[in-house]
């Protein structure tokens, strides 16, 4: 056991520490494919084969011995601990046994000096590689060759048998909320749902990929299921009910890490140089940069990265505060993935830090939850018979390798002109109320009426009560009351305030067809549509080259404004509904008075758009990218929405007035709401 050493970079004068390599065990049999467990308090891994070691992650210079637990003969090669605190359960397995220690029970026999000893729940069930207590900790799911074992966790017995995949089960989790639901996955690259009290198979995937499936892990506020594989892909299923078990989106972890790299504007060399600042960083001469390998990214871990810990008041280094992130363990390094927008937030490679013990990992395993901002990941080297315990700071990690546009203290303001006049609940209103509340109220404001010229006071010698020995003869304004009343007006701002109404929040989006007509003669493409501002008007684009202006309703013959020569891509309302604005497929922009069927004025232009009342916020689509947020003020995805099939074509979309629902267009000829 060698001692902790410590990683760290320097940035412009101040030192921040990304990676503590904490302790350093040796082993006498290499131990690179085994599952390894982590908690808050406790890390547990095979030692010198058929050795348990629980390490106590305290500082305190009395938890620096492990505690050794010996019951197996043949090598460890699955670890978990239980769901519960008290009693803490860790239970480990090999080809000869499946055995749950007590933690408390253990460590104080070890004080007295006596063996510890286990409770033996399951007797050669094979080449075991996983295991995971229930929520309860009543049983104990055993991945067993072909098969998953329900053990009874206090004495040696089997639950159920659950037999139906075709090759090693490498993984299982049950499901929390869904009463005796269980999911595994296979090398035979499926996943199935079973009711692990009956036997009953539930559901089973198809065939996701070409590789083994390695790991899962169960999002319990997004009820979904994530699963890898030995290719670096990850897959992302929805487990709510009427849902049938869709994929809501596959991620590729190289493309991801390239399009990392491209985002944060550094290039993988440049994250390189950092690191250049570490104390233990040494190059290596012997290995030429033509010889270097690119080797693939097995997903060894899925776990839950905890966000919550102090960044600071202005260093918000992750993109949302509800945004929900994932620890990504590979052998080349770690990944922390969004799972708002399904990108990298951060990458940190083994290699990067070549003071570290372990440059490639056979296994990993990570802690879900930060202490002091800390998180723990316990490795095995893939071809040595080393285990290291590294301590991450994830503030530091974070900073390190965020965009220079971003780098608090180094940001460029942006400015975006408003189409309109704010909201009056708009939030950017509250600094303009600020300022007119800040002006002193005891002053009296003089209008026009109120002014007096500077000129000598002559005191008659009778003076009224009034004041003056006359009063001054002028002709007041007077209003007319014989005025007959406009009914046109009338009738034009009572029928304003009908159509005008307020979109209510608690409106469903609309799933049902009210109206259908036909725009042309003969089968034409439909490019474009936008509603005016009050929504009594609709504007349609054609690909006969054509602009039609509907009622809302869609009654009476539509408006008919011709002069493009391609089709219509976009067309846009001015606010006070009496202008048009079209763009064509002749790289031309025409501005159409609704009131002249000719054009008012001609640009030369390919595209033309029109800003949402959302001044930060906008979307796009594109053709196998799904749907994505934007948000102006971090300059970054903020969502990403999947669920339509969009392969070939680009589709439309369209946000409703209250914000709640998208509708976006699809290939297989429906209309989607997100």
């Amino acid at each position: 056991m060698e001692s902790p050493v410590d990683l760290c970079f320097t940035e412009e004068g101040c030192s921040c520490d990304i990676v503590l390599e904490k302790q350093v065990f040796k082993s006498k049999v290499p131990e690179s494919h085994v599952q390894l467990a982590c908690n808050l308090h406790y890390c547990a891994f095979p030692l010198n084969g058929n050795e348990l070691c629980i390490w106590n992650t305290g500082d305190s210079p009395a938890h620096h011995q492990p505690l050794h637990l010996v019951g197996h003969h043949h090598s460890i090669t699955a670890l978990a601990f239980g769901s519960k605190i008290n009693p803490l359960l860790v239970c480990s397995a090999s080809c000869d046994y499946v055995i749950v220690w007590n933690l408390d029970e253990c460590t104080k026999k070890a004080l007295q000096g006596l063996m510890p000893r286990g409770i033996v729940i399951g007797t050669l069930l094979g080449m075991v590689l996983y295991v995971r207590f229930s929520p309860d900790d009543q049983a104990v799911a055993v991945c067993a060759g072909n098969r998953i074992y329900m053990l009874n966790a206090k004495n040696e017995a089997i639950l159920t048998e659950l037999e139906g995949h075709l090759a090693p089960v490498t993984a299982a989790e049950f499901c929390t909320w869904e009463r005796n639901m269980l999911i595994s996955v296979s090398e035979d690259r499926s996943f199935k749902v079973w009711d692990y009290c009956t036997g009953l198979l539930i559901y089973q995937s198809a065939v996701l990929t070409a590789f083994p499936l390695l790991s899962l892990f169960i999002d319990e506020e997004n009820k979904q299921v994530i699963t890898g594989c030995a290719d670096g892909q990850l897959w992302i299923f929805s487990l709510l009910s009427g849902h049938q078990y869709r994929c809501v989106v596959h991620i590729n972890l190289k493309k991801e890490r390239d399009k990392f790299y491209s985002k944060t504007g550094k290039s993988r060399r440049q994250l390189d140089q950092i690191q250049k600042f570490s104390k233990l960083y040494s190059t290596n001469d012997k290995l030429r940069p033509e010889e270097t390998v690119e080797t693939t990214l097995p997903v060894l871990r899925i776990e839950h990265c905890d966000q919550s810990i102090h960044l600071g008041k202005e260093e918000n280094f992750f993109p949302a505060v509800n945004a929900r992130c994932l620890w990504i363990g590979s052998s080349t390094g770690l990944f922390i993935i969004n799972l708002a927008n399904f990108e990298l937030e951060a990458v940190l490679h083994y290699k990067d830090y070549s003071g570290l013990s372990i440059q490639f990992a056979g296994s990993c395993a990570l802690m879900r939850k930060a202490v002091n901002g800390k998180v723990f990941c316990l490795l095995t080297s893939m071809f040595e018979n080393t285990i290291a315990l590294l301590e991450i700071n994830l503030a530091a990690l974070m900073k390190s390798q965020q965009s220079d546009f971003l780098l608090c203290g180094k940001e460029k303001r942006l400015s975006v002109i408003a189409s309109c006049s704010l909201l009056p609940n708009s939030p950017l209103c509250t600094e303009s109320f600020k300022k007119e509340s800040c002006k002193p109220t005891n002053k009296k404001k003089l209008g026009i009426k109120g002014t007096m010229k500077d000129q000598s006071l002559v005191f008659h010698s009778k003076i009224k009560s009034s004041g003056y020995t006359t009063a001054p003869q002028m002709a007041m304004f007077s209003p007319k009351t014989n005025l007959k009343k406009n009914n046109k007006i009338s009738e034009w701002k009572s029928s304003c305030k009908r159509k005008n109404k307020e979109y209510l929040l608690e409106n469903s989006p609309p799933t049902k067809s009210e109206r259908q007509i036909s725009v042309a003669n003969k089968p034409t493409s439909i490019c474009c549509i936008q509603y005016s501002g009050d929504g009594e008007l609709l504007a349609c684009g054609l690909a006969d080259k054509s602009l039609l202006v509907f009622n809302s309703n869609l009654t009476g013959t539509p408006a008919v404004f011709s002069g493009h020569d391609g089709a219509i891509n976009s067309v846009g309302w001015s606010h006070d509904k009496r202008w048009l604005v079209s763009a064509s497929e002749d790289r031309t922009l025409r501005i159409w008075s609704v009131r002249n069927t000719e054009p008012a004025l001609f640009l030369g232009s390919a595209f033309s758009t029109q800003p949402l009342e959302a001044y930060n916020l906008f979307m796009t689509t594109a053709t196998g990218d799904g749907i994505k947020l934007w948000d102006l003020r971090t300059l970054r995805c903020e969502r990403r929405f999947e669920g339509h099939i969009n392969r070939c074509h680009p589709c439309g979309i369209a946000v409703t007035p209250c914000g709640q629902f998208i509708a976006c267009g699809s290939e297989d000829k429906s209309v989607r709401n997100n």
